[in-house]
């Protein structure tokens, strides 16, 4: 599987902010990624790519960023925006960023109002859009801050401003999230402590102004990527599918508990450890699914899959029913909205609501035949693509040209194992 889309951001970042080399392996080579690098570049940062496909990145150490000449053009990528956001809140400096047409749409408030607080100040348009204009704080000031709804980006944000802050800065998160940026933090040497609160809440630490060391990294596999081939061998019986060395971190895992529990045969093995990151091998032998109801508290572990997990949901016998879903509202589209329209498009019925999402599975293939608008969203393409596969009539997304933001050999990694994925000569 190609590397980690998460941890691949989070490599680059935290390596600028060490200080030293380091050389980063199975880096995910996806528009995203590279719009992340870029970004480092313009600030001050010697990144290049080796001859043997590894990174090597010359950190510069907490707050040694220098100022961009040019605006930074994030693309379509909310992971880079949100948590260089973070970074350049503790650095004096001022930034203007922004991005492509889906990601000027989604709103930045959930970090840029924790952030301020810390004495960044920002300059942006309604909810903190894109283009937006970045000041970092003269003396930044530690904070205590609690979410209000649960995110690995807002918590990341807040966790990387710390890092230029003098004392310890706080992350209350009501519900379990992505911990690669508390567990890299560690890895390169920065204090970070967990503690359990009273309301079952955890509260996350860093103690500010360390010296982070750099070392060689090594990027697990992507789970969220895994989900595409996993759902689609899930869903055919007959299938039978082995992804290798996938991350196995437990924030990411919420899909492969729900297939479980729709009955899908999941097989996990060879668990162990890289660079700071559980992995595992993964296999599945495809067969009947049957509906479930997902519980809200799984969400913050499903976020990026619920659009393939409603794929597979299509297809299984009874009613799923996902709730806790009010985050894909305002994800690269209304991914709520995409689903229900893409999988009604393709014969499937399907309702929804500001944070819930029900479907009722045909028993076996869906009907098909639907035109997917995919509104540059990555993870709507695919799903509809592997939707396709197990669909009576062919199902085709109007641009797949968004999937190269995280999974740029989808399309070849799926037809190598018996996918028939491929352009059309024209779309109605």
């Amino acid at each position: 599987m190609p590397g980690d889309k998460s941890v691949s951001h989070r490599a680059l970042m935290l390596s600028a902010l060490a200080v030293g080399p380091a050389v980063v392996s199975n880096l995910l080579e996806s528009e995203d990624v590279h719009r992340t690098a870029a970004a480092l570049r313009a600030l001050g940062v010697p990144i290049a790519r080796n001859d043997d496909g590894t990174w090597r990145i010359d950190g510069v150490g907490v707050g040694g960023l220098a100022e961009p000449d040019d605006v930074l053009d994030l693309g379509n990528s909310g992971t880079s925006t949100r948590l260089l956001l973070g970074i350049l809140a503790g650095h004096v400096l001022t930034v203007f960023m922004t991005g492509d047409a889906s990601l000027r749409k989604r709103p930045m408030a959930r970090v840029v109002d924790p952030l301020t607080r810390m004495g960044a100040q920002f300059v942006a348009r309604s909810r903190a859009r894109l283009p937006l204009a970045v000041t970092g704080a003269t003396s930044p000031m530690p904070l205590s801050y609690r979410l209000p709804v649960p995110s690995a980006q807002v918590k990341s944000a807040i966790l990387l401003a710390g890092l230029s802050a003098p004392g310890r800065t706080t992350v209350i998160e009501p519900e379990v999230t992505r911990d690669h940026t508390e567990r890299m933090l560690r890895l390169l040497g920065a204090t970070v402590t967990v503690e359990a609160e009273e309301d079952g809440a955890r509260a996350i630490t860093v103690e500010g102004q360390p010296e982070l060391s750099a070392r060689d990294l090594d990027v697990p596999g992507d789970p969220s990527s895994a989900a595409f081939p996993a759902v689609a061998a899930a869903i055919l019986p007959g299938s039978h599918l082995v992804m290798r060395r996938v991350g196995a971190n437990a924030s990411r895992l919420g899909l492969f508990t729900t297939l479980r529990e729709m009955g899908a045969d999941i097989r996990i093995s060879g668990e162990r450890e890289v660079s700071g990151e559980p992995v595992m091998d993964i296999e599945v032998h495809g067969g009947r699914l049957q509906g479930i109801e997902v519980p809200p508290e799984r969400a913050p572990l499903t976020i990026d899959e619920y659009p393939i997990l409603a794929v597979a949901a299509a297809t299984a016998s009874g009613t799923t029913v996902m709730r806790g879903l009010a985050e894909l509202r305002v994800k690269e589209s209304d991914r709520l909205a995409a689903i229900e329209t893409g999988l009604a498009a393709c014969g499937v019925t399907v309702s929804s609501g500001p944070d819930w999402l029900e479907v009722t599975g045909c028993g076996g293939r869906a009907p098909g035949g639907g035109l997917i608008a995919a509104n540059l969203d990555h993870r709507i393409a695919m799903a509809f693509l592997v939707l396709g596969m197990a669909a009576d009539a062919a199902v085709t997304v109007d641009d797949a040209a968004s999937i190269a933001t995280s999974f740029p050999d989808f399309v070849a990694t799926m037809n190598a194992v018996g996918g028939r994925l491929g352009l059309t000569e024209s779309v109605p």
